[in-house]
This record gives structure tokens, sequence and C-alpha cells, in this order.
């Protein structure tokens, strides 16, 4: 008996070792296998509608491949968008900085009207900035270093994030592929070790994945389109990029509000005080109420929480895991929920038996 203990006390710990080292292997991989986790149930409704649809010669491994690039393809798509539109624009910019710099930057008109403050504004900003050559002297201030830092960071960033979704389209395919035989063994491992009560956990898990999911969507969408038009109301240049990169920054909550100030600012730097206002005060209103109601609207169908649950859920998650979690922290809480709610069932129903 002894010597079984034993023996069973080895297999634990040679297993535990087996599962720590198996997590510390993949420890690099888990936004991307997250990411690929959640895009898989998330979608996956239209994936076996899709595939239903596909003749006989592409079952199977030809439906996973397509269906994996229409999601890239969707997914990435904006992404690509919003980030050609910032380049762009950020091309733009340092033109008329190194044009301004040689010439020097005017006090624009409305600086001076600005309440209280707007005269002695006024005249720091002739001292500093309108004189030729000023701005040049500025930026031979900076510290060279903490600007080569910044930059290795950004690079190193971006990289990151590239690796994290190609990776993920990888795992994606698989996904499709196998999906039904995973689930069927994720269900069946899961009873085994806790009971039945596994299927409505899974069933919290999936329902939550999809409404948070769709909440990122409809806000991006109806951000997108209500952005497009209220800038093109305020006259703002090129609207319809600068709503490309509001819509992709509102995915994350309050985000999109630097995308309608810098906007706000590129207006008021070319002297368009009045559209200025007009862009960041529509701009604003639109995203409050993307956040504040699209966003809880959409994600409270699955998830069945609070708003204010929702946003913690989204902004904990972003901070812990980046994108991705903005879909895990909103799934962990509802499932904390109804961990919550069937012990709360469980001890009242042992009090009135």
């Amino acid at each position: 008996m002894r010597d079984m203990k034993i023996n069973l006390a080895a297999g634990w710990a040679y297993g535990a070792l087996i599962v720590l080292l198996a997590l510390w292997t993949l420890h690099g991989f888990v936004e991307a296998l997250l990411a690929a986790c959640v895009t898989a149930v998330a979608t996956w409704p239209l994936y076996v509608r899709f595939a239903g649809r596909m003749p006989a010669c592409m079952k199977g491994n030809g439906a996973a491949l397509a269906f994996t690039s229409l999601v890239a393809l969707f997914v990435l798509a904006p992404m690509l968008l919003a980030f050609g539109a910032l380049v762009a624009e950020g091309h733009a910019v340092l033109l008329e900085l190194a044009d301004a710099g040689r010439k020097g930057i005017a006090v624009p008109g409305w600086l001076e009207s600005v309440p209280l403050a707007g005269p002695w504004l006024a005249e720091r900003w002739e001292a500093a900035l309108a004189r030729p050559g000023a701005l040049s002297l500025w930026i031979r201030r900076a510290d060279a270093s903490a600007l080569l830092a910044w930059a290795q960071s950004l690079g190193h960033f971006m990289a990151r994030q590239v690796y994290i979704i190609g990776f993920a389209i990888l795992v994606l395919f698989f996904l499709y592929r196998q999906g039904e035989s995973l689930a069927r063994g994720l269900r069946r491992e899961l009873r085994d070790r806790i009971g039945a009560q596994a299927d409505s956990y899974v069933d919290v898990g999936v329902r939550a994945v999809r409404a948070s999911t769709n909440s990122m969507l409809a806000v991006g969408l109806f951000v997108g389109f209500a952005s497009w038009a209220a800038y093109a109301i305020a006259g703002a240049p090129h609207a319809y990029l600068w709503a490309a990169i509001t819509s992709a920054l509102s995915v994350v909550p309050f985000l999109g509000y630097g995308a309608a100030a810098a906007l706000s600012l590129h207006l008021a730097m070319h002297g368009a005080t009045a559209p200025a206002l007009l862009a960041l005060s529509l701009g604003c209103a639109i995203l409050f109420f993307g956040d504040k109601v699209v966003r809880p609207a959409v994600a409270r169908s699955g998830t069945h929480l609070p708003f204010v649950w929702v946003l913690m859920g989204c902004l904990g998650g972003f901070e812990a895991l980046g994108l991705v979690g903005l879909v895990i922290g909103p799934v962990s809480l509802a499932l904390a929920r109804e961990l919550w709610e069937q012990r709360v069932r469980a001890l009242l129903h042992a009090e009135l038996g």
C-alpha cells in the first residue's frame, strides 16, 4: 500500500512537471492561441453554414482554408486601412512641420481669444515657435537616445503584433478543421472533472464570447459610419480616413477619443476653429454613445452583466492580454457570475431541504 501511494505521488509530480514544462514552452503563444480560440468560437455558426454549402471536393481542408482566408480578410482589411490612413496623415503632418520649421509657425488666430490665458499663450507661442528655425531648435534639444529607444519599442511592438496575428491565423485553420472533435473532447473532460454542470459553464462561455465579439464589431461599425458622416459635416479633409482611424481605435474603450482630439488639433492648426470644435464635439458624442449604449446593449445579451462590469472586464482584459482581452475579460466575469449563482442556488436548496 505504501509503495502504491509513493508511485501515485510520483506520478502526480511527473505529470505536474510535464504540464508546467508545456505551459512554459507555450507561454509566448498564449495571445495568439486565445485570439484564434475566440475567433473560432465567435464565427463557428457561420463556418458551419459556409462549409455546408461547399462542394464535396472542398469539404475539410478546403472549406477551413477558404473560411480562414475570409475571416482574416474581414478582420485585417479595416486594420490595414486605418494603419495606412495613419501613415498617410503622419507623412503629411511631417511635411507640414518641416515647412513650418523653416518659416516659423504663426500664432493661430483663435489662440488669443482663449478666455483668461489667451494673450499669455499667444505670447509664449510667438516666442517659442513663430520665429524661423525655432522648431528645429526644439527638435535638437530632444534626447536622441530617448527617441531611439521609443522607435525601437514601437518596432518591437509592431513585430510582436504581426507575429501574433500570423500565428493566430494558422491556429484558426486547424480549429476550423478539427473544431467538432475538440469541442466534444473538451465537454467530455469537463463533465468528468466537475460534473453535469459543466455544460452550463460551456454554454455561458460560448454565449459570452459571441456577445463580446459582436459588441466590438457593432461599436466599430457604428463609430466608423457615424464619425464619417460627422467629420464630413464638420468639413474635415479626408473624412473617411479619419473615420477609419476612429473606428479602429474605438474597439478599445476610450481610445477613440484620441483620434477625435488629433483631428480637431489638426484642423485647429490650420485655422479651422469652428470645424475643429464641431468635429471634436460630434466625435466625442458618437464615441460616448458607442461605449455607453451600443457596447453594453450588445454584450449584455450574452454576458448578462451590468454595464460597469462589462466595461471593467474589457479594460482589465485589455491591460492583461491586449486586444483579445477585450473578449476574455467579460467572459471570465460572466463565468464567475455563473459560478456564484450556482453556489447560491446550491446553498439555498440545502437550506430548504
